[in-house]
């Protein structure tokens, strides 16, 4: 829980006084792009989920996961699509081009070394973090 709390406080350090309005737009963008296959609640449980080869990963649990600490540049590159998932076929099925526009906006890992990546991207991580189980 501590390095999520970490992790987060280096996100908002890092994204500025917008980082309340990233996780908005952020959400927005979830919903848009992300919620037909990992469902409204990120649980997994989206629609489609029933018809693909590999079940969408549980996204409030990515923290848990990982020994209590966010995966966030591995996060970050499966949403902009340097690490790119057998199950979506591509980077992003059908949203590939606008996470992978411009890798121009720093976010910090909790080692602190910077990763850059889209705006969307960003936007789309500060959602997720935002929706970590709490233990």
């Amino acid at each position: 829980m501590r390095h999520a709390i970490a992790c987060l406080a280096m996100l908002l350090a890092t994204a500025g006084p917008g980082a309340a309005q990233d996780a908005d737009v952020g959400r927005a963008l979830y919903h848009q792009h992300c919620a037909t296959c990992h469902g409204l609640e990120g649980r997994g449980e989206g629609p489609m989920a029933g018809v693909l080869l590999i079940k969408p990963v549980n996204l409030t649990e990515l923290t848990a996961a990982n020994g209590g600490t966010f995966p966030l540049e591995r996060v970050v590159k499966r949403i902009d699509g340097r690490d790119p998932l057998v199950s979506h076929g591509s980077p992003m099925p059908v949203y590939g081009d606008y996470f992978e526009s411009g890798f121009d906006v720093p976010i910090k890992t909790p080692g602190g070394q910077p990763v850059l990546t889209s705006r969307p991207a960003v936007d789309i991580v500060s959602y997720l973090l935002e929706i970590q189980r709490r233990e």
